[in-house]
């Protein structure tokens, strides 16, 4: 163990949830849905094409700021990710020019500055806190999940007071500050450190493999890609809740407008206080385990779901989806560097989010199709409860992939 000096880990944890709080924003979104119809005489699936394309963006992003920091580190990836989202969000306000503008500016340019930042705190902290991986992990990723808490009322106001595109212009230049101030914080561990009486997790509460693994190692593993499988069935649940909780809520309970966006900020706490409860508990029971329990949890409420007639029961139970929305980005980067070690979990999980991208469009897609097609919501919430069926059956043959030597080479992947 060395006794190199080294800044204090919690300050850049409390760095990279500042970090999040300002990418989290980006869960806001719906608040700018109805504005931007009416300002730009677009439908509404125009506007909401622009989240589709932030989050698909968010995730190639992601993996190519895990390749980046490992030849420049984290703060040139932090500072360049702050710079990308804070311009993207203030080009927004230049939509009036066309839809073109907003779908660049925003969902392109946006999307690729909160990728290129949202991978540094994640890949950064589990380096600071390898005692800690899933709290630090589901610390960091709660920050992201609560930013829409902290954007929502505020976007709000400007909206009301000064419009909803030159909203676009404050929050651009806010996000400047509060991502790239915190980035500037970013920085990876001296060579060798490790936390002071730190010894390995027990085997038995967390299952690790031996070494770091390359990305083109980790690419070579089937272990990669049912991660990958896990995560994506994951965002796809949750997701479709998120999508549709509004007109589901009012459809099933018959609840006004005002229950129903009241239940919308219920869920949005759920999502981030998930991703922290979720990977606390992933530390003391195992990652599997955890992932296992959400998938069984989710099967049995989407099952039940569509005869919940009760305001307050629905509301419950979107609730528990949405912790477990949360809880799958809170432990996955955790789970990856269990599984890969954490020199490369930058481009190894920056890579898996990509799921993130794919489940956020497969999941809008087939629940707004199937209620198209079929009048309601309960044949599509019984489909979610099959996948989560299936989905619950990956973990249980998942294990540490395992070499009897990995070498150690220079090469990004």
């Amino acid at each position: 163990m060395t006794t190199v000096h080294s800044p204090n880990r919690w300050i850049i944890a409390a760095a990279g949830v500042l970090m999040q709080v300002a990418l989290g924003a980006v869960y806001a979104w719906s608040v700018f849905r109805t504005p931007l119809v009416r300002e730009l005489h677009a439908s509404i699936s125009q506007i909401s094409l622009t989240f589709t394309i932030t989050i698909f963006t968010l995730g190639w992003a992601a993996f190519a700021g895990g390749l980046w920091m490992r030849a420049k580190g984290p703060r040139v990836v932090a500072l360049t990710g702050g710079l990308l989202y804070g311009l993207g969000v203030f080009l927004a306000s230049y939509s009036g020019h066309g839809l073109w503008v907003l779908y660049w500016s925003y969902g392109i340019l946006g999307g690729a500055g909160i990728g290129l930042s949202y991978i540094v705190p994640i890949a950064t902290l589990v380096k600071w806190f390898p005692d800690r991986r899933g709290f630090i992990t589901g610390v960091a990723v709660a920050g992201f999940g609560a930013g829409a808490l902290v954007t929502a009322p505020i976007a709000t106001r400007l909206i009301q007071s000064v419009g909803v595109l030159q909203t676009f212009a404050w929050l651009g230049g806010a996000s400047l500050v509060f991502v790239m101030g915190p980035a500037l914080l970013m920085r990876e561990p001296p060579a060798g450190w490790k936390p002071a009486g730190w010894q390995s997790a027990p085997r038995s509460a967390v299952s690790t493999s031996a070494g770091n693994y390359t990305l083109r190692q980790a690419l070579g593993s089937w272990q990669w890609y049912a991660l990958w499988l896990v995560l994506f069935f994951n965002v796809s649940a949750g997701i479709s809740i998120i999508s549709q909780a509004s007109p589901m809520a009012q459809e099933i309970t018959d609840v006004n407008a005002a229950l129903a966006a009241a239940m919308v900020g219920m869920i949005s706490i759920a999502n981030g206080a998930g991703r922290f409860l979720w990977a606390w508990l992933s530390d003391v029971v195992g990652r599997r385990w955890v992932f296992f329990a959400m998938f069984v949890l989710q099967a049995g409420l989407f099952a039940v779901l569509p005869g919940i007639h009760s305001y307050g029961l629905f509301t419950a139970f979107a609730v528990v989806i949405l912790l477990c929305y949360g809880g799958g980005f809170g432990t996955m980067p955790a789970f990856c560097a269990d599984y890969f070690g954490s020199r490369d979990v930058g481009s190894i999980y920056g890579l898996m989010l990509t799921a993130w991208g794919f489940g956020s469009a497969f999941g809008p897609i087939l629940i707004a199709h199937v209620r198209q097609s079929t009048g309601g919501y309960g044949q599509a919430l019984l489909i979610l409860a099959g996948l989560m069926v299936c989905a619950a059956v990956v973990p249980l043959f998942l294990k540490p992939p395992v070499r009897a030597r990995i070498p150690e080479v220079s090469s990004l992947v």
